[in-house]
């Protein structure tokens, strides 16, 4: 098919009016990189922004269908005799245009949203006591088990059996022969239920009873496959998510047990799903800070000031005066006992120094006990002054600022919880998943979102944002760092054959 005309290589502006241009023609090159300068006033803004985005914008809003263009207001057209060969424009200001209090780096790239999605489809669940990685059983395992024995090895697929609403062992054994079942497990002994029930000995079980669902021999054709999976999945149902298999081999006898509920170590988890490690959800966002990070609380800031100075030096803010330097000198006195340095200035202090300073021990009350005395004889004009002075938003200590709850914190991959990615800074988190081994199950499931997590990290480290974490908030971004990402976000999305218009790009960064 013949193509009309020849492609525009330049964008061609002739008589632009707008704001401080003089009947202004110009050819600007295409697929280049152009930089506007001038001295204030000149018309860089007029140019750049008020006439290419400007034009660039209204005529592809134009191209919408009428119904999508309500939505996205009018665009004056700019003062200006015409525009030619202008592709659509994207305009990235220096300025901090968020007011989202839970906006993040992370979040504002999308970063944040793909991760949620990595951990919800690969994410390995680990239990805090043991350390031990939750599985949920299912039939498949039952059949894998059990076909790992010799051919002809007898075994049977049951399941616990629990009385319910004060029944006896011989009422339940009656219903269960109701539902069809001949046969109980009882101390290690299969007998029939009809024959337990003529015996009406009340006193039966001493050790485990269990159904018993079925018996068979191993063999690996589809038949007794199949029979094995059905018998499990009513062993499943039967024992409320637990099965039990029994192998009777040389005279010795294999007991396996099976779960579906997802638990290890008597604790039940949470199946990993986006909402658990979305801050913005009540499912995933931690309980005590609704999911912010930080609480109205006792700022360390303000009751530590100046963390050059020692305890001895009064670096405890409040601990000051007649009557409070009491709490100090009880502290200064005591140190001895248990080897505190109070010469040593705060900020060198160890963290398990740090934490003493505020809960206290045997020899002496921390802040933490000050503030509740405070609290306590709130009703004194003075103490509620002195609280109020030291209020203020302070690090959640229910999920350490981390926004998350902790059964997030459960779920990790390659040794990693998300809570800890995203207190990495970018460099070292695309060093964390360009290193990234998984099993080929895992890379087959994430291959798609590791790459867009990848590219948008080397889009960020590229533009020098590689000092930054994804848990920073957005408000408190500088002009310049807030104008990159929203260049890295713009990039990341691998869209082609748009003009980006940059205001002061080489501004508001720190020095490298």
């Amino acid at each position: 098919m013949p193509i009309r005309g020849k492609v525009n290589k330049t964008i061609e502006i002739q008589g632009a009016r707008v704001h401080n241009l003089k009947n202004l023609s110009i050819k600007i090159p295409r697929n280049k990189l152009i930089v506007v300068t001038g001295v204030s006033g000149s018309g860089k803004s007029s140019l750049a922004f008020d006439t290419l985005f400007a034009e660039g914008q209204r005529r592809y809003v134009e191209s919408l269908s009428a119904y999508a263009r309500q939505f996205l207001g009018r665009i004056s057209k700019p003062e200006v005799d015409y525009i030619k060969g202008i592709p659509p424009a994207i305009a990235i200001e220096q300025k901090v245009n968020t007011r989202n209090p839970r906006s993040t780096v992370g979040t504002s790239t999308e970063i944040y949203d793909y991760l949620k999605l990595l951990y919800a489809r690969i994410g390995k669940t680990f239990s805090p006591k043991s350390g031990q990685i939750v599985n949920r059983n299912d039939v498949t395992d039952v059949v894998d088990y059990l076909n790992t024995f010799p051919q002809s090895t007898r075994f049977f697929i049951g399941s616990p059996l629990q009385t319910k609403n004060g029944r006896s062992i011989l009422e339940e054994a009656e219903l269960l022969l109701q539902q069809g079942f001949s046969r109980i497990e009882i101390n290690n002994e299969i007998v029939r239920i009809d024959e337990l029930l003529k015996s009406n000995n009340k006193k039966i079980c001493n050790g485990s009873c269990n159904v018993v669902v079925d018996r068979l021999e191993v063999k690996n054709d589809e038949d007794t496959c199949s029979r094995i999976a059905d018998s499990a999945q009513t062993a499943f149902f039967e024992g409320h998510g637990e099965c039990i298999v029994k192998v009777f081999l040389d005279e010795k006898v294999i007991t396996k047990k099976f779960s579906n509920r997802f638990e290890a170590d008597g604790i039940e988890f949470e199946d990993p799903s986006i909402h658990m490690f979305s801050f913005n959800n009540p499912v995933g966002a931690c309980p005590a800070c609704e999911g912010y990070g930080k609480v109205i609380g006792i700022d360390d800031d303000l009751v530590i000031p100046n963390k050059s100075l020692s305890i001895y030096q009064n670096a405890v803010a409040c601990w000051k005066g007649e009557k409070m330097s009491e709490w100090r000198k009880q502290l200064i006195f005591n140190a001895d006992k248990f080897q505190f340095p109070i010469h040593k200035p705060y900020y060198e202090l160890t963290q398990e120094q740090k934490e003493l300073v505020w809960t206290g021990n045997l020899h002496f009350d921390g802040l933490n006990r000050f503030f509740k005395y405070l609290e306590e004889n709130s009703y004194k004009i003075q103490y509620r002054v002195m609280l109020s002075r030291y209020r203020g938003k302070t690090t959640c200590q229910e999920c350490k600022g981390s926004r998350l709850k902790k059964e997030a914190g459960y779920v990790k991959i390659s040794g990693k919880s998300i809570q800890e990615l995203v207190l990495m800074p970018i460099s070292e988190l695309l060093v964390f998943f360009n290193k990234i081994n998984l099993n080929k199950r895992d890379s087959e499931i994430g291959k798609r979102l590791l790459i867009e997590i990848q590219n948008r990290l080397e889009f960020l480290y590229d533009v020098g944002l590689g000092y930054l974490t994804l848990n920073r908030l957005s408000s408190t971004l500088s002009g310049g760092e807030s104008q990159r990402i929203n260049l890295a976000t713009s990039l990341g999305s691998s869209l082609v054959g748009s003009l980006y218009i940059l205001d002061e790009p080489s501004i508001g960064l720190h020095s490298r």
